[in-house]
């Protein structure tokens, strides 16, 4: 990756980043310090994976000011006044000098900036130009093969932003850490979320060794924002930031009380009136006496400790590295968040959650606790071959066991499109071993039809299992391919 990128004129020298690592979380950690990074008046550029429906959706920018509308004009420097260089951006320490003065001199009172995909057409040249980069390498013997599709899309995200001239960007660590595409910026700052078993062909078979992946990410003498979370995970990650002499931010500091409302869902069923969740995350914070309003989108207790994650490294780049970033800033830039496919409910009867791992089942099962038990519901479930299936399918299933808990409940298995699906039989035969219920379908749009026919008025569907499956049930459901999300 450092090759390719040197071979491009290592554009990711070219704007300040932030990684954040995790197994469960990172994106919505991700979608949520971006969202308040552009509500401080910031050019923001956004990067994550994988995609729910187009594969532009995981390179996005802050529809800001134009590269160099900022609210101060003065030509003071030439990264100021002038396009930024890679010979101006090349030093880190310059590079978060240039940035931290632009982003102190950003208008505070600007109003929420949306995030758009990049356009195809730059999508269409920068790939191209990646490509023809990588086949040179091949070519001269300096790379030993073709870089992977991630690889291509981090260094074509590297180029976008660049040229862009982001203020900062926010980047999704795609697998594991230290050896990720992404890894090869230099960070202001690093975060990592919470940690469970994933991955395990790549990345190791315990807490600990997959912690200490992740914690890959970390550089001599920076600075980590995480929160306390499995005990291996604490004692893997605090072992290499001790040795590498790394700041740590805990960001349970800004978690809420206990005494704070219940972030469950609350669907209302009741003819004509609006079918939306509720209570989802909304609470107060109180900094140095101030209170700060949180009204989060983003539902689910578990959203708590990643809107934390996200609040302390804002609080980070403001208080130590000269972004203004105001609490209002703050506020805004969570209640505007993006991010879907994350216990999504679409109205009338349809909730949509990512959940692709044991780890994220159990957040979708506590979150689906929360319903009145006496509600029909429908699981539209299907996963890759590569995840937990019998454990995911312990999870979940029996919260839709037809046999157990009554007629009214149901489960329905759809394919995906992914060479690395799980069969509907293997699928099958996971409810078979929990002597479950469950109907099979031919396709993502029969399955969803499947389970309207099941679930009577007033009922849910529950579509997870795999990113795959929601951005098809996102189409199904007629939101369609272009749409925004």
């Amino acid at each position: 990756m450092r090759t390719l990128a040197a071979a491009l004129g290592d554009p990711q020298l070219r704007f300040p980043a932030i990684l954040v690592a995790g197994t469960n979380g990172k994106g919505s950690t991700a979608a949520t310090l971006a969202a308040i990074l552009s509500a401080a008046g910031l050019r923001t550029g956004l990067y994550t994976s994988p995609h729910l429906t187009r594969v532009t959706e995981r390179i996005r920018i802050s529809n800001g000011a134009a590269p160099g509308r900022h609210s101060d004009q003065s030509p003071t420097s030439d990264c100021r006044s002038e396009p930024p260089t890679l010979a101006c951006h090349s030093d880190q320490s310059l590079t978060r000098a240039c940035h931290s003065e632009r982003a102190h001199r950003a208008n505070e009172e600007s109003p929420h900036l949306s995030f758009a995909e990049i356009p195809e057409a730059d999508f269409a040249r920068l790939y191209f130009r990646v490509d023809e980069a990588a086949n040179r390498l091949v070519s001269t013997g300096q790379l030993p093969h073709h870089p992977s599709f991630f690889e291509t899309l981090t260094a074509l995200a590297f180029l976008f932003f660049a040229e862009q001239q982001v203020d900062i960007a926010v980047l999704e660590v795609g697998l594991g850490g230290r050896l990720d595409a992404t890894n090869i910026v230099e960070p202001v700052l690093s975060i990592i979320t919470d940690i469970a078993l994933d991955h395990q062909e790549y990345l190791g078979n315990t807490i600990a060794e997959i912690a200490r992946e992740k914690a890959g990410i970390l550089r001599p003498n920076a600075v980590l924002v995480t929160l306390p979370q499995h005990p291996q995970a604490n004692q893997a990650i605090g072992e290499v930031a001790m040795a590498l002499n790394v700041r740590g931010i805990n960001a349970a500091d800004y978690l809420p009380d206990r005494n704070a409302a219940p972030a469950g869902l609350s669907l209302n069923p009741e003819p004509g009136t609006p079918n939306l969740p509720v209570n989802a995350n909304h609470y107060d914070l109180y900094l140095s006496g101030k209170p700060l309003h949180i009204r989060s989108p983003l539902t689910g207790e578990h959203q708590r400790r990643n809107l934390a994650l996200a609040i302390a490294a804002a609080l980070e780049l403001r208080n130590h590295n000269g972004y203004n970033i105001t609490n209002a800033a703050i506020e805004a830039g969570i209640a505007n968040t993006e991010w879907p496919g994350r216990l999504e409910f679409l109205p009338p009867d349809l909730l949509l959650d990512v959940a692709h791992n044991p780890a994220g089942a159990w957040a979708l099962r506590a979150a689906i606790a929360t319903l009145p038990e006496d509600r029909p519901r429908t699981l539209l479930f299907s996963c890759l071959r590569d995840k937990d299936l019998t454990e995911m399918a312990r999870i979940l299933f029996p919260l839709f066991d037809s046999a157990a808990t009554g007629p009214q409940h149901h489960i329905v298995f759809a394919p995906i499109a992914s060479a690395r699906a799980a069969s509907v039989d293997d699928m099958l035969a996971a409810a078979h071993a929990l002597d479950v219920p469950a109907y099979a379908a031919a396709s993502a749009e029969d399955a969803l039809a499947l389970a309207r026919s099941l679930t009577p008025p007033g009922g849910l569907i529950v579509a997870t299992g795999s990113v795959f499956l929601v951005g098809a049930i996102r189409e199904a459901a007629g939101l369609r391919k272009g749409a925004a999300l």
